[in-house]
């Protein structure tokens, strides 16, 4: 059983979030996550269930294709809604496919490497043809991610916000890539705000955050906050 307790925010009746934090191309563990959310659904059914993702599916880890490819393939039990934000590394994967060379540097430095190897593609390759090589149906999938979601007292991105602006004024850069001075600010951002991006040894809750990249990539779990009603708890693989 889930270990719950007092949540910093609150969700309507009969919803319930599995937010999944930072995966980096651990197959193995999103597969092994997914099966102890489908066992707690049914252990513990609730009407309203949404799986939502926080980004940063790609690179570092050895299947980054196979990430996509699972997230592509639909929720692990029917009925269950999925929301799927992007991260960073995405954007960047994006931008490097796009044919921006400083982007393309960036993200062979930052995982790039493994991530393309998984698709089987030459790293060491001409870039241009690294597009070729990625299914158009997943680069269909990462340019259709979005960058954030809100359920009753949370908002979900993948890096944070930048405090003292408002939260429908934020822009892309800091949704996807802030660290400081989110992460240090005490003050309240007019939502809890649910996030990864950031590795931290076990998962923070705060009165306006809730961090949840334990680092799986780099020998930690992979993490799913879990949210209902006035409560939070944790699942992990």
């Amino acid at each position: 059983m889930i270990d719950l307790r007092p949540a910093p925010a609150a969700l309507p009746a009969g919803r319930r979030v599995y937010a999944v934090g930072d995966i980096h191309g651990c197959d193995d563990r999103l597969a092994a996550l997914h099966a102890a959310i489908a066992a707690d659904l049914v252990c513990r059914p609730v009407a309203a269930p949404l799986l939502l993702h926080i980004g940063d599916y790609v690179d570092r880890g050895p299947d980054s294709a196979g990430v996509v490819a699972r997230l592509l393939a639909g929720p692990p039990v029917a009925g269950l809604e999925v929301v799927n934000l992007m991260g960073n590394h995405e954007r960047t994967m994006l931008d490097a496919l796009g044919g921006d060379r400083a982007a393309g540097t960036d993200w062979l430095v930052q995982g790039g490497r493994e991530a393309l190897a998984s698709w089987g593609i030459d790293p060491d390759g001409p870039r241009d043809a690294w597009a070729e090589g990625v299914p158009a149906v997943h680069l269909a999938f990462l340019r259709g991610l979005a960058l954030r979601h809100a359920e009753g007292g949370y908002l979900f991105v993948h890096a944070g916000i930048r405090p003292g602006v408002a939260l429908a004024a934020q822009v892309a850069e800091d949704l996807l890539r802030i660290r400081q001075p989110f992460l240090y600010s005490e003050q309240a951002f007019g939502a809890v705000v649910v996030h990864g991006h950031t590795p931290v040894k076990a998962p923070v809750v705060r009165a306006n955050r809730i961090a949840i990249d334990t680092g799986a990539v780099f020998g930690g779990p992979l993490t799913a906050v879990v949210l209902e009603g006035e409560t939070v708890g944790f699942l992990a693989a």
